[in-house]
């Protein structure tokens, strides 16, 4: 009997429906994903940008896949498990896609991969907000440092009660932050710092008990710290630098047992020096700008395992222990601007050359004033100053043409940094340069905190500071290393003339010059020029401590002459 027409065609439909799946089998042999995953593997391609995924071969080969043309930091794999009791199936259970600049956004469909644990998205160009559908996933570690992403947190994250990992740092999401990631009840790290999260923290926070890394730094949170930060017993670091909360330290945060202490420029009146004296494996102690009135406290003493103490910026009173030296081991000291009094310590002389104890009020007897040389020689109008001093994390340089410089702080985390600073505390252009007067700009003296510029020998009166910059650690391209932030303060005189200053903004793109120039009254033959880092700006992008003030050029103008400082291949030279 013929077989109906209709019956062959529905037949030959099906046999032409098995024939990818038994390619799929055949190319991937007995470890092979399930279609159905390939399928998702594809779409998630599309949706992300990803466009070099071989699906012509196994996607769980690509854990060990290289490429000529790899980056510092570029990861780039698929992770599978193939050893899920009763099945004969591997199933996608990682993807990690670091440093490619993909341009697309976040793939709701990952819930369609039901293995799936890891999504590793940091340092690429990703727009778009995070799906709401991934609250249904089985997620355990969401990392999206440094992308584009906007919106704000949805609510049905707070479903994923096995995350252990939330990275949403150095983005632009923005709103407050949802109750319901009270609910993670196994978080260990919550990284939420430079994004533009507003509101106050929920008190639903409170229950994260198992948290080990805390970071909001570099937002626009309102309202006080909140004291439930010390049901936190497993803490390890606590990062609130440049957040927009207010103090005082809760007094509870010493019942936490931190390995690294990092709260900066809080909002609020004058409040006491937290407890502390619990934290006995304290590394890393920096209270920056915390408003903290009080005299130096003695238990800091009995931290013996701190490599930085950063007090600066405070108002701290009283005299320094004679011993700090002896009994404080760090390596990097920083009481600077306070109100301490009495004679500087004695051991500040021991080629303690990483301590700063500039902007207090101590007496010093015969305190050596610059020499008011004449300048150097002058040729075709101008004079050549060299300076080739790499700086470093606490100096203070004086040219013998009546300026000086002074820099205070270290770049702390910048153990992956691909290449060195040439010199330390300078740089130059990773981008094209867009001015017709490149010399000025292609290098730039760079500061991880606070930079000053002095003039000395002046003569009383108005004069013009103009301040000269263009941002060229940032490129200009459509990739991660274009996303990053600068932000900083600058005060003439002491009086803040820029605050919250981003270069790039100003200039409308990096690589392209800005001016800013500014009145400054001399009274006493002193100039003062202070760059400050108030914790804000990305400190990630390209790559760990890229943040910071940056200048590339400085002219001081009166009475029709003027006196010039910029950077030119890494040196400084004065224009007069």
């Amino acid at each position: 009997m013929p077989i109906p027409m209709k019956t062959i065609i529905s037949s030959q439909n099906f046999l032409l429906s098995l024939l990818p799946i038994c390619f799929v089998w055949l190319a991937f042999g007995a470890t092979t994903l399930p279609p159905n995953e390939v399928q998702e593997l594809q779409g998630i391609a599309k949706t992300l940008g990803k466009k070099n995924w071989d699906f012509n071969v196994d996607p769980c080969s690509w854990e060990n896949a290289t490429h000529a043309n790899d980056a510092f930091g570029v990861e780039d794999k698929v992770t599978c498990n193939c050893k899920v009791p009763n099945d004969n199936f591997c199933h996608v259970e990682k993807i990690i896609l670091k440093s490619q600049s993909l341009q697309g956004s976040l793939p709701p469909q990952l819930i369609r991969l039901p293995y799936l644990q890891e999504i590793e998205l940091s340092r690429n160009y990703l727009s778009g907000t995070i799906p709401k559908e991934w609250g249904s996933s089985n997620l355990t570690e969401i990392s999206l440092l440094g992308n584009r992403l906007t919106g704000s947190i949805p609510k049905e994250l707070g479903n994923l009660t096995n995350l252990t990992r939330l990275i949403l740092a150095f983005n632009q999401f923005s709103g407050n932050l949802p109750p319901e990631l009270g609910n993670l009840a196994l978080i260990e790290m919550l990284h939420l710092n430079s994004n533009n999260f507003t509101g106050q923290l929920p008190a639903t926070l409170e229950r994260l008990t198992t948290l080990k890394e805390f970071r909001i730094s570099d937002n626009q949170f309102s309202g006080n710290i909140p004291d439930f930060i010390q049901s936190w017993k497993s803490l390890d670091q606590l990062f609130m630098q440049g957040s927009g909360l207010s103090g005082p330290i809760p007094s509870g945060i010493s019942l936490l047992n931190l390995t690294d202490l990092r709260i900066s420029d809080l909002n609020g009146a004058d409040s006491k020096f937290p407890q502390l004296d619990n934290m006995k494996e304290l590394k890393q102690l920096i209270l920056r700008s915390c408003n903290i009135n009080d005299t130096f406290p003695q238990y800091l003493e009995d931290l013996s395992k701190l490599q930085t103490l950063d007090l600066s910026y405070n108002k701290l009173y009283g005299q320094v222990p004679r011993n700090l030296q002896d009994v404080v081991r760090a390596t990097y000291i920083y009481l600077t601007g306070n109100f301490f009094t009495g004679q500087v310590p004695d051991w500040t002389n021991d080629n303690h050359s990483n301590l700063d104890l500039s902007y207090n009020n101590f007496s010093v007897e015969n305190p050596e004033r610059p020499i008011c040389y004449e300048q150097n020689t002058i040729i075709g109008g101008i004079s050549y100053d060299e300076d080739t001093d790499p700086a470093g994390p606490a100096v203070y340089r004086e040219s013998k043409n009546n300026w000086a410089f002074s820099n205070t702080g270290y770049f702390m985390d910048n153990d992956t940094i691909p290449k060195p600073l040439l010199p330390p505390y300078t740089t130059e252009n990773e981008t094209r340069l867009y001015m017709t007067d490149t010399e000025l700009y292609k290098n730039a003296r760079i500061s991880p905190m606070s930079l000053t510029y002095y003039g000395f020998c002046m003569e009383n009166g108005d004069y013009t500071v103009k301040l000269y910059f263009a941002e060229i650690m940032f490129t200009d391209d459509n990739t991660y290393s274009s996303l990053g932030r600068r932000l900083f303060d600058v005060f003439i005189q002491g009086k803040r003339v820029l605050k919250d200053f981003n270069i790039a903004n100003e200039a409308q793109g990096v690589g392209k010059e800005l001016t800013r120039q500014f009145p400054a009254h001399v009274s006493s033959n002193d100039l003062e020029i202070r760059f400050y880092w108030a914790g804000k700006g990305t400190t990630y992008i390209p790559y760990k401590s890229v943040n910071g003030p940056l200048i590339s050029a400085i002219s001081v103008e009166y009475g029709g002459l003027s006196s010039k400082f910029y950077f030119f291949n890494c040196h400084l030279y004065g224009i007069i």
